[in-house]
């Protein structure tokens, strides 16, 4: 249910947010001292030499994504290697003007330049071309990657999650689970290597290290942003713990629980997913004993003969419902909605803007399941984030933080409700609120379950490029955090040279993985806000803003922000509050908490 959505900033940097011109700069002998007159026409010059290149840039990004082979990568890398040093240059320039005395908007828009690059590039030309080479050789690794068994049978990554998702059989899924783990074993030196060459372009631009680049872009001190992460996951915790408690003891009746002991961590590759990031396909072991009548999606797509594009076509009139204008014919045309025949591509769903005005479009290999139905209200939700801030200034189209993005979508998914259904007719009846249980259970298991995954990978990350730990303690870190926020561990004893994290999409592909986590706690956070505004008194969870117009302009409102105010001002725009709040999340599952909690009475919880 998961996706990266690559809106050209997740493509490499951000393309938004990058440049192939020089930018103006001073020549004479003795430089002036910089002014605030200087800051505003570097500016300019430089937004001007972002817009001559973005486009053919996002167009050699989305040829190399819908279509792996030699030559797509070779120019892929040469963008990466062009826009990425142009970014950096841009960013040494903006950090000129540090000390100088400048009015807000344009004190906002330097830092936003300085802290424009993912992974920042030597100013060396050798260096910046050999670490442009490495993402496309890691992009690469995980697109083409596949398990080969040893009676010749391969299978793709997309092949076996979807096995994964429905066999019980431990030693097949351990057998994948295994399998799609040996495609990231070649990358980890490669992973090294870029993170020494990105710390040193880091370096450059002032930084102690990528990790304090990345933990920077917030609206607040950089060391003060782990810290509020904590804050948020603290309010989670409690409702996390009862869940996993509850579903390690059903794991444990079906399988046994010497294989799944009562007291520790749950073996990775029993929860439904690849990388135990979400464990909604495990809902038919976890499940209420009591009859309860769940909405089946799947079986009604396919009885009411949704292909692809209707699937799509119907997530777009939600937005319409909203008053949002439909998406443009060129959307139809140029988006990947199915894995191309005899070629390799990027499946992971993604949703792109490829000239940051409306030529947007979504890359999946759509499967006609409730669960992909869902994903493309996500995705479509990034479609219409971009539409609505294309005429902001170059540097504030953007989300207000990456968290914002991710979550826009995911409330949409949030008013998936019966209701909705009902409206649309896949479902003739709504079921009563002795269901919710059932239903607040298999949101439970893709959102709840995901968010400490979500907080983790990046603890992970912060820790390898600060050089808290080195390369032979890549994967026990790994497996440390999964055990301590997760509850998981591997189900077997990793060898020394694994790199389990480069089998996650995100890793060799350098995306940041904490918008992930905040998108999953701003979703409730947005969606009580548009609840409220669109009159629905009823439960949280059984609410759906489908044809609230008074909604969608609220939405919108925030929208078109951008990120020309800090991400604080923006959420204070749509819910009346400055602050993000988790605590939404508990009144979501309170009736699912109370029942956890009977269920997990007599268990020992815990790991």
């Amino acid at each position: 249910m998961f996706s990266t959505k690559r809106t050209i900033v997740a493509a490499l940097v951000s393309i938004t947010l990058i440049g192939c011109g020089e930018a103006t700069s001073k020549t004479e002998t003795t430089p002036a001292a910089p002014t605030a007159q200087d800051a505003q026409e570097f500016l300019i010059n430089a937004q001007n030499d972002i817009s001559k290149m973005q486009v053919p840039a996002a167009h050699a990004e989305w040829s190399y994504a819908t279509n792996i082979n030699f030559d797509t990568a070779a120019v892929s890398a040469y963008f990466n290697e062009v826009l990425s040093t142009k970014v950096a240059v841009l960013a040494k320039e903006a950090a000129k003007f540090n000390d100088v005395e400048v009015d807000e908007d344009t004190r906002r828009q330097l830092n936003l330049l300085k802290n424009g690059l993912t992974m920042p590039p030597p100013s060396d030309p050798a260096k910046a071309e050999q670490l442009a080479k490495i993402g496309s050789e890691l992009s690469a690794m995980y697109g083409s990657g596949q398990y080969c068994m040893e009676d010749g049978t391969c299978k793709s990554l997309v092949e076996m999650s979807s096995e994964m998702a429905t066999i019980r059989d431990a030693d097949t899924l351990l057998e994948y689970w295994k399998g799609w783990r040996e495609v990231s074993v070649p990358m980890k030196p490669l992973y090294e290597q870029q993170v020494n060459l990105a710390n040193e372009g880091a370096a450059e631009l002032g930084f102690q290290n990528v990790s304090e680049l990345w933990r920077g872009k917030y609206d607040m001190p950089a060391d003060d942003f782990p810290k509020e992460l904590d804050r948020l996951w603290g309010q989670v915790a409690p409702f996390y713990e009862s869940l996993h408690c509850h579903v390690r003891a059903k794991l444990g009746e079906h399988y046994g629980e010497e294989l799944v002991p009562q007291d520790q961590p749950i073996p990775a590759h029993l929860l439904g997913n690849m990388w135990a990031q979400t464990w909604g396909n495990v809902y038919d072991i976890v499940k209420p004993e009591q009859e309860m009548s769940v909405p089946d999606v799947t079986s009604s797509l396919v009885a009411q003969g949704y292909d692809e594009i209707k699937m799509v076509k119907q997530a777009e009139s939600f937005f319409s419902s909203l008053g949002f204008a439909p998406l443009p014919d060129t959307f139809w045309e140029r988006s990947m909605f199915q894995k191309p025949e005899g070629r390799d591509a990027q499946c992971h769903a993604s949703a792109w803007d490829l000239d940051d005005k409306d030529d947007l479009r979504i890359k999946m290999c759509i499967q006609k399941t409730g669960e992909e139905f869902n994903v493309i209200h996500h995705e479509l939700g990034h479609n219409y984030y971009q539409r609505a801030y294309k005429d902001q200034p170059l540097l504030y189209r953007g989300s207000a933080n990456d968290g914002f993005h991710e979550a826009i979508g995911d409330t949409i998914a949030l008013s998936i409700t019966p209701k909705y259904l009902k409206e649309i007719g896949l479902i003739d009846e709504i079921p009563d609120a002795s269901n919710d249980i059932g239903m607040l259970m298999q949101v439970a298991l893709d959102k709840i379950a995901f968010i400490p995954f979500g907080l983790m990978v990046d603890q992970w990350r912060w820790k390898v490029m600060a050089g808290e730990v080195s390369p032979e303690q890549y994967n026990t870190l790994w497996w440390e955090l999964r055990e301590k926020y997760q509850g998981v561990k591997a189900p077997i004893d990793r060898p020394a040279d694994a790199f389990d994290p480069g089998a996650k999409y995100h890793v060799p592909a350098n995306v940041p993985y904490t918008r992930y986590f905040l998108a999953h706690i701003l979703q409730f956070q947005f969606h009580k806000a548009l609840c409220d505004i669109a009159g629905d008194e009823g439960p949280l969870n059984r609410c759906s803003i489908y044809n609230s117009e008074e909604a969608g302009t609220a939405l919108n409102a925030m929208l078109e922000m951008g990120v020309s105010e800090p991400w604080q001002k923006a959420l204070e725009t749509l819910t009346g509050s400055p602050e993000m709040d988790a605590s939404t999340i508990a009144d979501y599952f309170a009736p699912l908490k109370t029942w956890l909690d009977e269920q997990n009475a007599t268990r020992q919880c815990g790991w």
